[in-house]
C-alpha cells in the first residue's frame, strides 16, 4: 500500500504547508501532482528529496521535444525479436544436421513476446508498489503527448506493445506521481482535470532564508542576509530571466571556497555573476547598474 502519511519535507528539502497538502491530496486519491511554478523553485526535488527520504524506489522521465508515450511506458524490441527468429530457424537446422551446439538468444524465446518488451519509466513503477514517479518538464513535449497518457491516468493501468500484457494499479498501490511543468505552454485541459494541481509562487526572503539554511546551516548570517539581500534587487530589475533559487545556492556554494571577509566583498561587487545571470543583456544591465551603484559614495551594492 502507498504511504499517504503527509510529508512536509527533509533535511534537505523545506515543503512549505501548500505544497504538502497538494501532494498529500494526490497520493490520497492516487492521483498525479502537477506542478507549475518558474524554473528553479523546487518542483523536480520534491519527489526526489520525497524518493531519497523515505528510501523509496524511483522512476523518473525527463521530458523533450521528441518524447514519445512508447518511450515513457514501454516499447517492443522488433530488431531483438527478429534476430532472435532467425537464431531459431537456424537452431533448427542445425538439428537437423546433428549438430548439438547451439546459438544462444540469451534465454528469450519469440513463443514469449513479453521477452522483448522494454518497459520504460511508466510501467516499471505501475509495476512497483509504493513507488514514486518524476515526468519532469512536461511542458516540453509535443502536444499529444499528455493527451495520449489520459487512459493510463483515468484507469491505472497501461497495455504492453504486442505481447497485450496488462500493467495495472490500484487506487492504494497507485506510486507517488509527481508531473511538473515551467509553463512553456498550456496543458490540455481533459489532462489537468486527471490530476492534482498546485502552482509553487517564489519563495518570500524569509522563506527563501530556511531554504538557504536547509543547504548550508554552517554558512555565517551576515554572508546569507547580504547575499539574499542582493538575490531578491536583482529579481527587481525586470529581467528577461531571472535568477532562481538554484543559481543562489550554486552561487553561494561558490562563495564559501573564500575568506568570509572576502566573501562579503565578493558579493558586495557580484563576482560569479554567471553563477546568477543566464542571459547576455542581462548580464550587461546588471554590470551597468551595479557600475552606476559603485561610484556613488560609500559604493554600496543597493539596486
Amino acid at each position: 500500500m502507498a504511504d499517504t502519511t503527509q510529508w512536509e519535507g527533509s533535511d534537505k528539502y523545506l515543503c512549505d504547508k501548500d505544497l504538502a497538502q497538494a501532494f498529500h491530496i494526490a497520493r490520497v486519491l492516487g492521483m498525479p501532482l502537477l506542478i507549475e511554478g518558474e524554473p528553479g523553485t523546487g518542483k523536480t526535488e520534491l519527489p526526489l528529496q520525497y524518493a531519497r527520504d523515505l528510501n523509496l524506489d524511483l522512476f523518473v522521465y525527463p521530458v523533450g521535444s521528441k518524447s514519445t508515450v512508447e518511450q515513457f511506458v514501454a516499447r517492443f524490441d522488433h530488431v531483438k525479436y527478429l534476430r532472435d527468429s532467425q537464431i531459431e530457424v537456424l537452431n533448427a537446422q542445425r538439428e537437423e544436421k546433428g549438430l548439438e551446439s547451439k546459438l544462444s538468444t540469451g534465454g528469450r524465446s519469440t513463443d514469449r513476446l513479453s521477452d522483448y518488451v522494454q518497459m520504460g519509466p511508466a510501467a516499471k513503477a505501475y509495476s512497483t508498489p509504493n513507488s514514486v514517479l518524476l515526468i519532469d518538464e512536461i511542458d516540453k513535449a509535443p502536444r499529444e503527448f499528455p493527451n495520449d497518457l489520459l487512459y493510463a491516468l483515468s484507469h491505472r493501468k497501461f497495455i504492453m506493445p504486442e505481447s497485450g500484457e496488462i500493467i495495472e494499479t490500484t487506487e492504494l498501490d497507485m506510486p507517488a506521481i509527481v508531473i511538473t511543468s515551467n509553463r512553456e505552454q498550456e496543458l490540455p485541459t481533459a489532462f489537468k482535470g486527471r490530476c492534482v494541481y498546485h502552482y509553487i509562487a517564489f519563495p518570500s526572503p524569509e522563506i527563501m532564508r530556511d531554504i538557504v539554511r536547509k543547504h548550508y546551516p554552517k554558512t555565517d548570517d551576515n554572508i546569507v542576509s547580504e547575499a539574499i539581500s542582493i538575490f531578491y534587487q536583482l529579481r527587481q530589475l525586470g529581467l528577461e530571466r531571472a535568477p532562481s533559487t538554484r543559481e543562489l545556492l550554486n552561487w553561494l556554494k561558490y562563495m564559501q571556497s573564500f575568506s568570509k571577509k572576502e566573501t562579503i566583498e565578493r558579493i558586495k561587487k557580484l563576482d560569479g555573476l554567471g553563477a546568477l545571470i543566464k542571459n547576455h543583456d542581462d548580464v550587461r544591465r546588471v554590470q551597468r547598474n551595479l557600475k552606476e551603484d559603485l561610484s556613488r559614495p560609500g559604493g554600496a551594492t543597493r539596486y
